[in-house]
């Protein structure tokens, strides 16, 4: 029970950092929630529990998740993965958690056009 909730809660941070590799729908994608979530898992005990800093396995998958989606069906691919996986995985987050999420791109060298939130509307971005 307690790696379900941490792997929907890496999917709750890795959906942050992904939404910022990747903004638009699956259907077409060739990127798979797999992906997204294997990419993303080494993020979830940053996001729950905080630390001095981000672990490099994280960076890594959020830099290869970055890579992966090279297209917009692929960045919408990643962003409703995520969107998904934190809507279904009944995982309650706060604000520490929130920021800890939206800051996992920058602190990992991605630079991403807009802001990561449970808010954000994926088909809005350009990308």
């Amino acid at each position: 029970m307690a790696s379900l909730v941490l792997t929907r809660i890496a999917s709750l941070a890795i959906v942050w950092l992904a939404l910022g590799a990747t903004m638009i729908p699956k259907a077409q994608g060739a990127v798979t929630c797999g992906q997204v979530v294997n990419n993303l898992t080494p993020c979830i005990s940053y996001v729950v529990y905080g630390g001095a800093t981000v672990p490099a396995q994280c960076c890594n998958g959020i830099r290869n998740l970055y890579g992966l989606a090279q297209t917009k069906p692929d960045r919408q691919a990643v962003c409703n993965c995520i969107k998904d996986s934190v809507r279904n995985s009944g995982f309650t987050y706060s604000n520490f958690n929130l920021n800890l999420a939206a800051n996992l791109p920058q602190k990992c060298g991605v630079n991403i056009p807009y802001q990561i939130s449970p808010n954000t509307d994926c088909s809005r971005y350009r990308l």
